[in-house]
């Protein structure tokens, strides 16, 4: 038996008579309890404890070393053990005052479970499906991933250090497991909250919230036990591409309550309507000719958004930004985040629309082309473009004329302007009419067989009637052939004007390329159509030789051979 310290009074009679009715009652203690003891001697490695059985018992001095490395028992101190066994080899009672603790524990964990109160505790590392957190007298629980918050938890790592208060919802003793939820706790704190604040909501009303969420369209505001959605259109007068730009989560706003139905308890919110609508006072402030700066917020194929201030934007059209470059996108005279200065054009506050112009801050080049090319004037060009319908010249720097493909030749039949042109060619061209119709862009009439005499002033005078000449044959129709009198002037023999007799193929008669004498039967300046005979010219061939004039010119007329004979005649009669 280990000796104690002697003391320096005797125990009186009384005390032995407790001492020993508290010995017989120890002796009936089973293994596994916990029991009262007193501190009767501290050494180097152990602690003595007499709980009152016939011999002390002995408990390592390790189990008494606190955190900060400091023994924390001193002789004299009562304190909890448990008996794990009577007595070992050398007749010392086994005494445990850790295990003593953990059930004490355990015991105050059921206790607790039993009147349904909170644990508090603090999340100690990640396991395997959840977090492991350590409760009371270091007990170790378990917190699943599903019963860590309201929402499903990405990093569960950021819980880790941290103190919380935890519902028990599984409690097993005799097994050591205890899991835990923080999300029950949770729950019934939102549903309080909720009550609370469904009590209170009202339209119109300006409350306070938490940004919960963020997605695409909008963010989710907590109300206080209920969430309300806040839609991107909703948060500011301006333009916001994205919720993020506003908001971050765990942010604390103010919003406006715009509807709430209360039966499906659905909360739409709005932050912008705190503030004043700045399209309210903009038809005073933006009035059409003024000159106004902004930035460049968006650009789309047919112009570029100016944000002329929160919440007012213009849009600077493609065809308003250059009064002669040919812009085909915006982002070839501004780019995104660019400040630049425009002319309001027109303002729709009912539509929430502004025009801009940026050509508007120059000069009008137009204006002065009357004057500077008058009709007639010859300028000289390159072809831009080419159409079905003509030519398009650069007369200069961004300002195109049309060449109609009727003004292309006075006699050409042009099918298509690449026949006789192509990108890039320079050309000489006149000037035939500007038109200002339209106040603005000017449709510019060009021509270029005007730059030449029109044939067709002297073709009458030089094709008459009757004359006789050799023509070639250009193409051969079913119903006639097309010749050429001359360089770009052309006309038809008609099937019915090649033969005395019946010809059912003009192919039979005359062939591509072939020269032929025909007679002038019909000129129309008008039409500008001339009609040939080939039948017609060998009549009059005939003729002159039965007149026995041999001599005459093949090109000469009828006229000019009866000329020529009566002169004869009239030349013998003298003589």
């Amino acid at each position: 038996m280990v000796q104690t310290q002697e003391h320096s009074s005797a125990p009186s009679a009384g005390s032995f008579a407790a001492l020993f009715e508290e010995s017989l009652k120890r002796e009936d203690v089973k293994e596994g309890a916990v029991v009262k003891g007193t501190v009767i001697q501290v050494t180097k490695d152990f602690v003595v404890v007499d709980i009152g059985y016939k011999s002390e018992g002995q408990i390592p001095l390790s189990e008494f070393i606190g955190a900060d490395g400091q023994v924390s028992v001193h002789e004299g101190d009562h304190i909890d053990v448990l008996l794990e066994s009577r007595e070992d080899e050398n007749g010392l009672v086994i005494l445990s005052k850790e295990k003593a603790d953990r059930h004490k524990v355990w015991d105050d964990i059921s206790a607790a479970c039993e009147r349904d109160e909170l644990i508090e505790g603090v999340v100690a590392a990640r396991v395997k499906g959840g977090l492991s957190v350590s409760i009371r007298g270091g007990v170790k629980a378990f917190l699943p991933g599903s019963q860590v918050d309201l929402r499903p938890v990405r990093n569960l790592d950021a819980f880790i250090g941290k103190s919380f208060k935890f519902k028990v919802i599984k409690f097993n003793k005799k097994r050591g497991n205890i899991v835990l939820s923080r999300r029950a706790l949770l729950e019934r704190e939102r549903a309080e909250l909720k009550g609370a604040t469904l009590d209170k909501l009202r339209e119109g009303e300006i409350v306070e919230g938490i940004v919960k969420n963020l997605t695409e369209y909008g963010a989710f505001i907590d109300l206080g036990g209920i969430d309300g959605l806040l839609h991107i259109t909703d948060m500011s007068w301006g333009r916001v591409n994205h919720p993020s730009e506003l908001f971050q989560v765990g942010d604390q706003v103010r919003v406006k309550v715009l509807k709430f139905n209360a039966e499906t308890e659905r909360v739409s919110l709005g932050q912008k309507q705190i503030t004043e609508d700045p399209w309210t006072h903009a038809a005073d402030k933006y009035l059409p000719g003024t000159v106004v700066r902004g930035k460049v917020v968006s650009l789309k194929d047919y112009g570029a958004f100016v944000e002329l201030e929160e919440g007012i934007e213009g849009l600077i059209h493609v065809s308003e930004m250059s009064w002669t470059r040919r812009i085909k996108h915006p982002s070839k005279m501004v780019a995104v985040g660019d400040t630049v200065e425009a002319v309001v054009l027109d303002i729709d506050v009912k539509n929430n629309r502004i025009s801009l112009g940026m050509k508007q801050l120059e000069k009008n080049p137009y204006q002065t082309l009357m004057e500077k090319y008058p009709p007639g004037t010859v300028v000289r060009g390159k072809v831009r473009n080419i159409a079905d319908f003509g030519i398009f010249v650069e007369i200069e720097d961004g300002i195109d004329g049309l060449v109609h493909i009727s003004d292309l030749s006075w006699t050409q039949r042009v099918k298509h302007p690449s026949e006789l042109y192509q990108k890039g060619d320079e050309v000489e061209v006149v000037v035939l009419n500007i038109d200002m119709a339209d106040g603005e862009k000017p449709k510019i009439s060009l021509g270029i067989k005007q730059l030449v005499q029109d044939p067709w002033d002297r073709i009458p005078y030089t094709y008459p009637v009757g004359k006789s000449i050799e023509v070639k044959v250009l193409k051969v129709t079913d119903f006639g052939a097309f010749v050429e009198l001359e360089k770009g002037v052309e006309g038809l023999i008609h099937v019915s004007e090649m033969s005395e007799e019946r010809v059912q193929d003009p192919r039979d008669v005359v062939k591509p390329g072939q020269v032929v004498q025909a007679e002038v039967i019909h000129v129309d300046s008008s039409e500008r159509k001339i009609g040939l005979s080939i039948k017609a010219a060998t009549r009059t061939t005939e003729l002159a030789e039965a007149q026995g004039y041999t001599g005459s010119s093949p090109q000469a007329t009828l006229g000019d051979v009866m000329r020529q004979k009566l002169g004869d005649a009239l030349s013998k009669a003298k003589k």
